[in-house]
Order: structure tokens, then sequence, then C-alpha cells
């Protein structure tokens, strides 16, 4: 068990991609909690020697945070907040975008045009939790929408939306917090404020991940018949061909001025559990988690409650088929992420570092005596499977840490 920072002050990981390729850095950014988003620094700490670089400095009163890296290249998305902020236009849900620096190149990733008639392409407020897909060509991301905040903050459902590499989208409307995007972004996600009880519909999507490069899964929240909130795991199959992401389906993809943005033609949501009758219906929100499929593309993971009440992982296939409770633990205390051969699955249990076998359930630990329980924001492994990182607040701050996996 190896301390990775030391600075006196706090370092977040994100859920999931913090690693660079070649597996000898992990980008961070500064916020002092996950909530607070308050830094201006994307930075990196090299694993072996412990140094740490600026990978990015924001300005003009700008905050940024919640950075993942592309799965080949040194290539970092994240969070970028509004330049000069003020009482009307400031960080918020609806205020945010994604950013990619290489090379010491920055663009935008999404683009925005908040004035109708509004740009195909382009989005209409804040993306955020941006994550590649494995091959690296989209990323993914939930999304708030700054022209329904404006008309009615009950419209604007967060919904989930892909980055794709159709750009650059250049606008139509012309306003000063209007910008441009290096990538052709839509959502793929529906969610309606009003779902009817007992069906498929959702008001809420959130905590995607991908499945393959081409689906989506994600956590939708439906309503029971009694009006009861229930989390359930949905999929999306993405288009495979250009023209598949510009073709709008029955509603326009950049939204009208009291609509969300559409799907394009085909991109339809499935619902892949259906766990309203269970004594614990519903996936958990916590502790928090975004659900993961295996480096295969065959068996999504994600956590749920046991017959007790006890949060397990629990498996399923992408076609809905196979549910099975994996664990049989006294409780995941953390999200989770799958070891890179798709055998393991790590998480944080009775306050220490574990790995699940992915057949057996079978627990193994990987440390014991912290002196502080580590985080369950994130749990992630290296590239190569060797390390595995979290955070765990040490002499008073939020620290990096890392650990054989010894498989």
């Amino acid at each position: 068990m190896k301390q990775l920072t030391f600075a006196p002050r706090h370092h977040q990981l994100t859920n999931t991609q913090t690693w660079t390729a070649d597996g000898h850095w992990l980008a961070f950014d500064v916020r002092p909690s996950g909530a607070s988003f308050t830094g201006e620094t994307i930075e990196r700490v090299n694993v072996y020697s412990g140094e740490t670089e600026v990978i990015y400095q924001a300005t003009d009163g700008a905050q940024v945070g919640v950075v993942t890296v592309h799965p080949h290249e040194n290539r970092y998305v994240f969070i970028h907040g509004p330049e000069n902020p003020d009482a009307d236009w400031h960080y918020d849900f609806h205020h945010r975008r994604g950013v990619v620096t290489q090379r010491n190149e920055t663009r935008n990733l999404d683009a925005m045009d908040i004035t109708p008639p509004f740009t195909p392409g382009a989005l209409r407020g804040g993306s955020h939790v941006h994550v590649y897909s494995p091959n690296g060509e989209t990323v993914s991301f939930t999304y708030n929408d700054h022209v329904l905040h404006e008309l009615d903050p009950t419209l604007d459902l967060r919904n989930v939306g892909v980055a794709a590499p159709f750009g650059p989208v250049t606008l139509l409307g012309d306003h000063p917090r209007n910008y441009a995007g290096s990538h052709w972004c839509v959502l793929v996600s529906q969610a309606t404020p009003t779902p009817k009880p007992g069906s498929d519909e959702i008001n809420r999507a959130y905590e995607e991940g991908w499945v393959g490069n081409d689906r989506l899964a994600f956590i939708g929240d439906t309503l029971s018949l009694s009006g009861e909130k229930i989390p359930e795991l949905f999929i999306v199959d993405l288009p495979k061909e250009k023209s598949g992401w510009q073709q709008a389906g029955d509603a326009p993809l950049c939204g009208t001025e009291s609509t969300m943005p559409a799907p394009p033609a085909g991109v339809v949501q499935r619902r892949l559990t259906y766990t309203h009758d269970s004594a614990f219906p519903g996936l958990v929100n916590a502790p928090r988690h975004w659900v993961r499929c295996n480096p295969q593309g065959d068996t999504i993971a994600f956590l749920m409650r046991d017959e007790a009440g006890v949060v397990q992982l629990w498996l399923i296939a992408p076609d809905g088929s196979g549910l099975r409770q994996l664990t049989q633990s006294s409780g995941i205390q953390s999200a989770f992420n799958w070891h890179p051969s798709g055998e393991w699955l790590g998480f944080v249990l009775e306050n220490r570092i574990a790995l699940c076998d992915a057949q057996s359930g079978e627990i193994r630990f990987l440390t014991a005596d912290h002196e502080n329980p580590p985080s369950g924001d994130a749990i992630v492994f290296s590239p190569a499977g060797e390390f595995v990182a979290w955070m765990q607040v040490t002499g008073g701050y939020r620290q990096l840490w890392i650990t054989n996996t010894g498989v």
C-alpha cells in the first residue's frame, strides 16, 4: 500500500479512466470535496516517482474537475465551468461543458447554442462526467438543459448523451455564452417529467457505463404503481455510422424552446431490470455507483440490495438475461470497477480495498489497517491491472493511494 500525494490539499479521482494508457500516471483534480466545484487545475501524479504535473490551469474565474483519460493517448477530458462567471451565469448543472486537452492544445468537446433556432449537433446546457468509449472514439456524459431550466426547472431532467467525432459544430445562434465544439453531440436517453406509474418511462437517466463501443447502459428512475421512485437498469444501442448520429427521429436532435433535445432515429432505450415487486426494489443510489460492463462486453455489473436489504453486486447480460447476485457480503461500500482481465471487480468492503471473483463471488482483501476508511467515490485499476487506486483522508486531506492487485 503506497501513498502517492502529500500536499496539504484535497485530491479527487474520477470514478473511472483515471490512469494514462502507459499506467505511469493518475489524473486528478483538486476540488475540496466531490460536491464543491471550486478547483482551478487538472493535474497528474507519477505512480513510480511521486512527481506531480499540472495538465490544465483554468483562467478568468472558471473552475474545472472530474478528469478522465483517453484509453490509448495522453488526452484528457474534464468538466469546465464558465469563464467570467456572474450572478446570472455561473457554474451549475446546466452551465458547464466538456473540454479536451492534449499536447497543450485545448478544445471544447460539446457546442452550446441557447439561441433559437437551435443548432443540430450542439446542446443547450451542461455536460458532465465525460467518459471515453473503449476504443476512444466517442464520449459519454450526463446532461442538464439551460433552456428548459429557464422555462421551468422541473422540465430540466437529467439525461445521458454522447459526443461523436463528426464535428466541428459551428453555431447558427448568436449569444455571448454560446460556444462551438469539436464533436457532434446528442442525447441518447429519453426522460419525461411525469412517468406513468408501473411503466418503463423514466424521469431521470444517469450513472451510465459503456457496453462495448456501441451501447450504453444507465440507471433510469421509474415510478412504482404507488408512485415510489425505483431506479432500474436501461440500455441503448447507438448508431454505427455518421448518418445515424445525424438523422433526427420524431423530434429535433437539438430540441425546441419547450422540449429537451431528442435521440437520433432508431435510438430507443430498453429496460433490463424489473424489480418493482422485490422486497428492496431498484438499484441503489447509496453508495453512489456507475453501472459497468466487463471488457468482453457481455456482463453488466451494478449494485442492488439482496432479500435482507444488504447492498450486493449483481450481474446481468446486455439483453437482460441471466440476472444473478454475485456477492454474499456484509455490504458493498463504494463505486466499483472491473479489472482489465474481466475476471475480478474491485470495491470497498469492511473499510478495506477488496477484489471479487467475477464468477464465484469469492472475496480477497488487498489492504488492512487504513488510518481512515477508503473513499467510496472511486476504486480504479491501472490499464494492465497490476495496481488499484483510491482516495483516503490522510493527515486531514484526501490523498491518493495505490496497492498491488496480485492478479
